[in-house]
């Protein structure tokens, strides 16, 4: 690595800092963008895309979005409904808060241009594990990708909204007294710089990369809870990852999730002789929650001594006419055809993996974070609403309802000036240990993460994993780039020599943050001692009533805090 410091010149911003934006958004999922829509159009607003607009975790979801549109139907049993999946950890005001909004926001995606399904002249509404009603709403089996598109779409014709792709945040940029958030360091074409704004919002998603096995894209590296987490903001129950039971296991395939609408609409889990065995372990079978059909599978494999990562659980779409499965689960199909699985006459095998992490940055129903300027929405944030197990289909809503508050952002009444300092050149072309160092990393912790905090967990292999994510945390922070880059002053930039540095940078970044939050979920998971929701420990396997707390960390303290009373 080939650092040179120049002490003389600065390199100018980019165009886009001339005029300082009011807001930045930080992803661009379905959080993001409807965050982006919902603030004042009297403000500048900057939307960071670590890709491309398209590419999100949101972009992947596939069953739907649950609401109250039916008549026969009730805010009052979608509340019901989603404290009972929360397994005691919901708190009740912001999931009221949640279903109550719940169909406005729809109708407000709609006139927007999403294309939900129809039925009848009205909308088409889906059933899905843990709902007592009909209430999801669904585009064929690519319902997040409608909306997506038709959020992208309305963004794009904003003219107070600027779009940043390829934009990776480093780090957030605090006052002196690290109390008020002011801008972000950011990764930016060739250059690392630093941008300032009244406040920001994050929306990067969740980060199911720290897992070996998961339904996540690969940009799904836990970029805002690591950032909010270094920079001393409170974060809430990060032990509770769900894991969804359907994702496609097959040798070289990718873990595409199997949609719980599958279920909902007939399919069958099922072992090798075609039982349908997870009605041993809860009276629904696989309607039951996702962590108990999670669960179920694990325990069924343990018992016939399988290797979990070989496919010896399938999912049987065949009970469910051939048209209505061409006709809701189009993708579904042609994913599996892709490798080699007929879903109308075979069963698909799968396995569980890595799905969603209900903890987070812990925020209010105005998305407000425990720093004055920072924001955090969708599955980045924790608000309450999905207590130790997200009921299916509320991921979506909660990006859309908690999104739409962003319309009241309380801004500081300017934009900081940035200093104008001595910028630095970084060249990292030919730094090929670095590279393998980055590399090794990025394939050992997933490992190690789902061998230690995976479906089911266990103290004594908490504590050695620990140990090992510690290591390796030490590891990096030795690094030169680590210290170069952390030591960067608001206001000074870093030149980036070539393409290839600045996609070891990137690296570099995401590397960091997937050790912190592998770090946070594992010590997170060792503290909680019982079982409950998405977290299973095999040495305390009950659910103990002195545990219906949440569990709080700021920097390295965690301690309890009561569920919120209604």
């Amino acid at each position: 690595m080939t650092l040179l410091n120049s002490q003389a010149q600065t390199v100018p911003p980019p165009d886009f800092s001339k005029v300082p934006f009011d807001v930045l958004v930080v992803g661009a999922g379905a959080a993001g963008l409807y965050a982006a829509l919902c603030l004042p159009q009297s403000l500048r607003v900057g939307l960071l895309s670590k890709d491309t607009l398209s590419l999100s975790a949101s972009d992947w979801a596939q069953g739907g979005i649950a609401a109250v549109i039916d008549p026969q139907d009730s805010t009052d049993s979608h509340l019901q409904d989603t404290l009972q999946a929360g397994a005691g950890l919901c708190d009740v005001s912001p999931v009221r808060f949640l279903v109550e909004h719940a169909s406005d926001c729809i109708y407000q995606l709609v006139e927007m241009g999403v294309a939900f399904d129809r039925h009848e002249g009205g909308l088409a509404l889906t059933l899905e594990a843990a709902h007592s009603h009909r209430r999801v709403l669904h585009a064929a089996d690519t319902t997040g990708r409608a909306v997506v598109t038709a959020l992208t779409a309305q963004v794009l014709n904003r003219e107070n909204i600027q779009v940043l792709s390829q934009a990776f945040v480093l780090d957030l940029w605090l006052d002196a007294d690290r109390s008020t958030c002011q801008g972000v360091c950011l990764l930016y074409g060739n250059q690392i710089l630093w941008l300032p704004a009244r406040a920001v919002v994050l929306a990067t998603g969740g980060g199911g990369q720290v897992f070996a096995q998961t339904t996540n894209p690969t940009l799904s590296t836990g970029d805002g809870v690591a950032i909010a987490w270094r920079s001393g903001a409170i974060l809430r129950d990060l032990e509770f990852v769900q894991f969804h039971p359907t994702a496609l296991n097959k040798s070289s395939a990718p873990h595409f999730l199997i949609s719980e609408a599958v279920r909902g609409e007939g399919a069958h889990l099922v072992n090798a002789e075609g039982r349908r065995f997870a009605f041993d372990y809860h009276p629904a079978g696989e309607l039951a929650p996702r962590d108990v059909v999670s669960r179920a599978i694990y325990s069924y494999l343990q018992t016939i001594a399988a290797n979990p990562n070989e496919p010896h659980v399938w999912l049987d779409l065949r009970p469910i006419p051939p048209d209505k499965i061409r006709h809701r689960f189009p993708n579904i199909l042609e994913i599996c055809q892709k490798w080699g699985v007929d879903g109308l006459r075979e069963p698909i095998p799968v396995a569980p993996a890595a799905h969603y992490w209900m903890g987070g940055i812990a925020a209010d129903t105005q998305s407000c974070t425990s720093i004055a300027g920072l924001y955090a929405v969708g599955e980045t944030a924790s608000t309450g609403v999905h207590g130790a197990n997200r009921l299916a289909s509320n991921s979506l809503l909660e990006c859309i309802v908690y999104g739409a508050q962003l319309a009241h952002i309380h801004l500081h009444p300017e934009t900081v000036s940035l200093p104008q300092l001595p910028s630095q050149t970084l060249n990292l072309g030919e730094d090929e240990t670095l590279q393998r160092t980055l590399a090794q990393l990025r394939s050992d912790l997933p490992r190690l993460v789902w061998g230690s905090a995976g479906v089911c967990r266990e103290g004594a292999i908490l504590e050695t994993a620990i140990d090992q994510v510690n290591q390796w945390q030490r590891d990096l922070q030795a690094l030169l780039l680590t210290q170069t880059i952390r030591s960067l002053a608001p206001g000074q930039t870093i030149d980036l020599e070539g393409v290839q540095t600045s996609s070891l940078v990137r690296l570099w970044g995401e590397t960091a943050n997937l050790l912190d939050i592998a770090s946070l979920i594992l010590k997170s998971a060792l503290f909680r001692t019982e079982s409950r929701g998405g977290h299973y420990r095999l040495d305390y396997p009950q659910t103990e009533p002195q545990w219906q707390v949440h569990t709080l960390v700021q920097h390295q303290h965690w301690w309890t805090a009561p569920i919120k009373a209604p």
